[in-house]
């Protein structure tokens, strides 16, 4: 078994002739190189998958060195390379400042990647909320300030979707309320708000999934942990603007006491809602955690989930799906995704979507009662969370994060979390 490795990166057009292991990395020694055309359309998707084929031989640390290694090239290696139990197996290469940058956002993916492959059994509401604000605080202790609403307290506070969805389980639901304020003063406003659905586990509630359904359903709280590991992303990389960050956390489970279909709840705007479909659970807890947002005055808001089936199915589980009723706002999103490398994708959204699931008995149901929600199943989970942000949409973000965990290995990634978005929200922050 190979404990440390050096790696080289050669850009060529020469003859593959002589080239092992499928013409993309050639042993020389005991030393690594990859191989990518100089005309290669995809280079860093190349470099990605020779790192998965890297570590499939068993190499245990990755040491990077020679000269064609500029930041996003380590950076794709790093995705391909690391995975459970390696999340941090990479030596960078490069100037102080590059190989510390590199260090950092290797370091926050890490967590956020290790977060969302705990077990619920591990990992439940009010754990989940602890080991968020205790990460957030470490970036700047002097700087954080944390409140936790718990149980029946959420009742009591009006936060009625977080508090129905999680009542069935022995692991209360609680919203997390983290303040990040570098400038020490109480009254500055908030630039921006960040929003993760934290769902520690999903059965479906009386909606019941299948087990082939359920198995992976401990990445559903994966929204809180990109959300939090881009705010610990940007406060490394010298975040100067107020931020708060909610985190919605409950357990979807089913007992004498779990909401049911055909329930309505009413929302602290007074939207009412009448429970369609109990496995549409995350847009209910997430509408609690959009108001509490909007509380706060920000221009931005920005929230992230694991939401829909529908996002995977349309962007086939590369892209995150992008949703936004503030097309200037989303056209900039595209663009730090791309400066980033991480692939994003915009699905229609338009005001008239806030109407796609109708209710005989409410303002508006959560979903259709048909699988996957019906046709625009995705948008339609769009649309019912933009009745609960201010100014018709102008400032706000969802993001629906198809790409954020793999059942299996593949060409791209280890099996288990890639926490894909980070980046690109980090960089919102920042800019």
């Amino acid at each position: 078994m190979t404990l440390i490795t050096h790696i080289r990166l050669v850009s060529t057009s020469n003859s593959k002739n002589n080239w092992q292991t499928d013409n993309t990395i050639q042993f020389i020694n005991n030393d690594i190189e990859i191989f990518v055309e100089e005309k290669e359309i995809h280079p860093l998707r190349k470099i990605q998958q020779a790192a998965r084929k890297i570590e499939g031989l068993k190499v245990q640390q990755a040491v990077l060195s020679g000269d064609n290694w500029d930041e996003a090239s380590q950076w794709a290696f790093a995705l391909g390379f690391t995975c459970v139990n390696k999340l941090t197996a990479v030596e960078f290469t490069g100037s102080d400042e590059q190989v510390t940058k590199l260090n950092n956002k290797l370091a926050v993916y890490a967590w956020s990647r290790d977060l969302v492959n705990q077990t619920p059994a591990q990992l439940y509401p009010e754990k989940l909320a602890e080991l968020a604000a205790n990460f957030i605080k470490e970036q700047a202790p002097q700087q954080v300030t944390i409140q936790t609403i718990i149980g029946e307290d959420l009742k009591q506070q009006g936060w009625t979707g977080i508090y129905h969805v999680g009542k069935a389980s022995v692991n209360k639901p609680c919203m997390l309320i983290v303040d990040y304020n570098p400038t020490g003063d109480q009254n500055a406003p908030v630039t921006t708000s960040l929003v993760g659905k934290g769902i520690t586990f999903d059965s479906g509630g009386y909606s019941l999934k299948s087990s082939v359904g359920m198995f992976d359903m401990k990445c559903d709280m994966g929204g809180a942990a990109v959300v939090t590991g881009a705010l610990a992303l940007a406060i490394k990389n010298g975040l100067q603007q107020r931020v708060k960050l909610f985190l919605c956390c409950a357990e979807n489970l089913v007992n004498g006491e779990a909401y049911k279909l055909g329930d309505i709840l009413t929302y602290k705007n007074g939207v009412t809602m009448e429970v369609a479909n109990t496995d549409a659970e995350g847009r209910i807890v997430l509408a609690d955690g959009l108001l509490a947002a909007s509380d706060t005055g920000s221009k931005r808001i920005i929230n992230a989930a694991t939401l829909t089936g529908a996002a995977v199915g349309a962007t086939g589980g590369d892209y995150i799906a992008l949703f936004s009723l503030d097309q200037p706002l989303a056209a900039h999103a595209k663009a730090v995704a791309d400066n980033n490398n991480e692939l994003l994708w915009q699905l229609p959204l338009a005001t008239w979507h806030q109407e796609k699931c109708p209710s005989a008995f409410a303002d508006t149901a959560n979903s259709r009662p048909q699988p996957g929600g019906g046709a625009g199943g995705a948008s339609n989970a769009a649309g019912f969370l933009s009745r609960f942000v201010p100014n018709n949409g102008q400032g706000w973000l969802h993001f629906d994060l198809a790409s954020l965990y793999h059942s299996n290995a593949n060409n791209m990634w280890a099996a288990g979390a890639t926490c894909q978005g980070i980046a690109t929200i980090a960089d919102l922050l920042e800019k």
